[in-house]
């Protein structure tokens, strides 16, 4: 059996390599690559034990739950992962210790238009600055699956919402009636991701009853935005994560209510906004770039509108994804603007060669792709660099002269 199969037999087996090891690794100050290695093949062992009890051909399914498609590179996957799972053991370990800690920690991310509340669990330091700096550090390198939900939760506010509104969310479901926001939902149903098993009606649990609860119980709460084409993948994310569907709705909460706001809402108004945005910051960071779209009187809501309002899903690989995610509870909505620059300007000699309106199309869909953002690791590296720097206060001046110039165009 190759690693690829082998690691896709259950990709939570890697971290049962994690407790194994524990009380070694917690009597040693420094861990050498040789250990990590260790603890990655351990990992694969174990999960070779548990063939058995999974069907033969698990390994054509992700460990979210998607089906690879027939020309699937698992050559290139295994290289991938053979050095990937090394750094998900490693980013494990030390969110692990830094969990195990006592103390609580608050830290608020105020920008534009949201508001984001950390409250977290402290590690030996003596400066809550360091501390702030460290977790910054580690969200970028990537948060352990076992621990996602819990950090998304606690990072992005949800979790404080969720205790000051217990049974808030099953009130919404029992209580209101809208069957026009049902019948708009249900259409949708099928429609979210067919390729994934965990929301097909012969899984067992099936998410799809999960996700209409989620999205009908969000349309009650926020009755503005009600529901649109685009949050049912959204939610169906959260609900792959959290496997819990209270925790996926106070997750909706945070994004469309404070970290995204006005991207859902029927105008539209932040994603217009924000995607204009994007078009001063490649002007200012990519000229070239941005003479070819004014050349081919490109708009960019043509080529980046699902960009932004799916959050990368559907257009990224899966675990680049979540990445971004990551550090999009943590650190704001900022972050979709150094993905989108990156790509842009990673590629930037591709999308000089295009021609026409449709070639830049193309070049867009063709810049998603390949092995640059299937590394998710290397990406998010990127992420932080290629762009250059990005202040908030060059973003908020940006939209309040976006959302002035979207706005004239609405009236």
């Amino acid at each position: 059996m190759v690693m690829s199969e082998v690691y896709n037999l259950h990709r939570q087996t890697a971290y049962l390599a994690q407790d194994y090891f524990d009380r070694f690794m917690l009597t040693k100050e420094n861990v050498d690559k040789d250990h990590l290695q260790l603890i990655g093949i351990t990992a694969l062992f174990i999960a070779s034990k548990t063939e058995e009890i999974y069907p033969p051909k698990i390994y054509e399914i992700d460990p979210y739950g998607f089906e690879r498609s027939e020309d699937f590179d698992f050559e290139s996957y295994e290289e991938l992962m053979s050095e990937y799972l090394i750094i998900c053991t490693r980013r494990s370990i030390k969110w692990s210790r830094l969990l195990k800690d006592t103390g609580k920690v608050q830290r608020n991310v105020k920008c534009k238009c949201e508001t984001l509340t950390f409250i977290y669990l402290r590690p030996r330091y003596l400066r809550p600055r360091l501390f702030v700096d460290t977790v910054k550090r580690y969200v970028r390198k990537g948060i352990p699956n076992e621990h996602r939900a819990f950090i998304w939760m606690t990072a992005s506010g949800a979790r404080e919402q969720l205790e000051k509104n217990p049974g808030y969310y099953q009130s919404m479901l029992a209580t209101h009636n809208d069957s026009k926001l049902v019948e708009t939902i249900r259409t949708d149903l099928n429609r979210t991701f067919p390729d994934n098993v965990l929301f097909r009606k012969s899984s067992d649990p099936c998410l799809q009853k999960s996700l209409f609860n989620v999205l009908l119980a969000y349309g009650y709460h926020n009755p503005s935005v009600g529901y649109c084409q685009g949050m049912n993948f959204i939610a169906g994310y959260l609900l792959i994560i959290t496997k819990d569907e209270e925790k996926s709705f106070w997750l909706m909460d945070a994004l469309i209510g404070r970290i995204l706001p006005d991207y859902y809402s029927p105008a539209m108004l932040g994603l217009k906004t924000d995607q204009e945005v994007l078009g001063e910051l490649v002007k200012l960071k990519i000229p070239r770039v941005w003479q070819v779209m004014v050349k081919h009187n490109v708009m960019w809501t043509l080529v980046v509108s699902r960009w932004f309002i799916c959050l990368y899903i559907d257009i990224l690989p899966v675990e680049t994804v979540l990445r971004i995610w990551d550090c999009l509870f943590y650190e704001g909505s900022k972050i979709l603007f150094r993905v989108a620059l990156t790509l842009i300007h990673h590629n930037q000699a591709l999308i000089e060669q295009a021609k026409s309106l449709p070639d830049v199309c193309q070049a867009f869909k063709d810049i998603t792709q390949g092995p640059f953002v299937e590394d998710c690791h290397p990406f998010m590296q990127k992420i932080f660099t290629e762009p250059g720097s990005l202040s908030m206060a060059t973003l908020t001046k940006l939209r309040a002269t976006c959302r002035g110039r979207v706005g004239e165009g609405e009236s």
